[in-house]
């Protein structure tokens, strides 16, 4: 927690703001909701905040935004990147931006992903709302014996507030893999069994760190791509991303309309 205040400390010191409203983590195909939100009145590269690094895939950015929501006065913090698991850095860098979210005054964190989807009738480019996880990632972002209840964890007041805003969201129970590499066919079948509408490397962890630190949760998933073995077409990164570009009008739109109401 010390890393996520002196972080916290150097986003008030170089946006002008000493609190921020709400937190987003932009995954992939969600890039244009940050354009969407607000003015952005500060931009900070990643490199410059304690405990934050560049962004490891295409199509995310190496730097957060301090933008402002509409006309309504209230800021949130915007992440054009973060950090997964598989990237070696361990668990506490992964949920460095939830942590440091808390740290500057943030209430509530949309957790943004692009993964792949289970259910056939869910085509590239579908947004599904995040109603539970299940991790399988064999780690935990609290350490000891500090036992926090996940019910709930996807709040359900924000998913009514998101199905407000586009009444044809549907849910679905995020699964996380540690990647990097994509599911097998076996394990996709796996996840299935075992109650998952969604497959994907991140999110879950950070939603648990989320909820420890007293952050309300939204989770919002853009299917890219039919999970390994629902489609005979095999799984390529470049293709996850132009379907989130395909997207990501739609997606932004979305999640600006639903931020501008928290």
């Amino acid at each position: 927690m010390e890393v996520a205040r002196a972080a916290a400390a150097v986003i008030a010191e170089r946006t002008g703001a000493d609190h921020h409203d709400v937190a987003l983590v932009l995954g992939t195909g969600w890039k244009e909701a940050g354009t969407l939100l607000g003015e952005t009145l500060a931009e900070i590269d990643n490199t410059d905040v304690p405990g934050f690094h560049g962004a490891a895939l295409s199509g995310h950015t190496s730097s957060m935004r301090s933008v402002a929501i509409g006309d309504t006065g209230k800021r949130a913090l915007v992440y054009g990147t973060r950090s997964h698991y598989y990237e070696g850095r361990g668990v506490r860098s992964v949920v460095q931006g939830v942590r440091t979210a808390a740290a500057a005054g943030c209430s509530a964190i949309v957790l943004t992903n692009g993964c792949g989807g289970l259910n056939p009738e869910w085509a590239p480019g579908t947004p599904v709302l995040i109603s539970d996880h299940i991790n399988l990632t064999a780690t935990s972002p609290i350490e000891g014996a500090n036992f926090v209840d996940l019910t709930d964890l996807y709040s359900p007041r924000l998913r009514q507030l998101a199905r407000e805003v586009d009444g044809s969201l549907e849910e679905g129970v995020y699964v996380q893999f540690r990647g990097p590499h994509y599911e097998t066919p076996a394990e996709v079948r796996m996840a299935m069994a075992i109650g998952g509408d969604l497959v994907g490397m991140s999110t879950s962890l950070e939603a648990i760190a989320a909820r420890q630190s007293g952050l309300e949760v939204l989770g919002i998933s853009l299917v890219t791509n039919p999970a390994a073995g629902i489609s005979a077409t095999p799984l390529n990164h470049e293709e996850v991303v132009e379907a989130g570009k395909a997207a990501s009008a739609r997606c932004g739109a979305l999640l600006a309309q639903v931020v501008g109401r928290l």
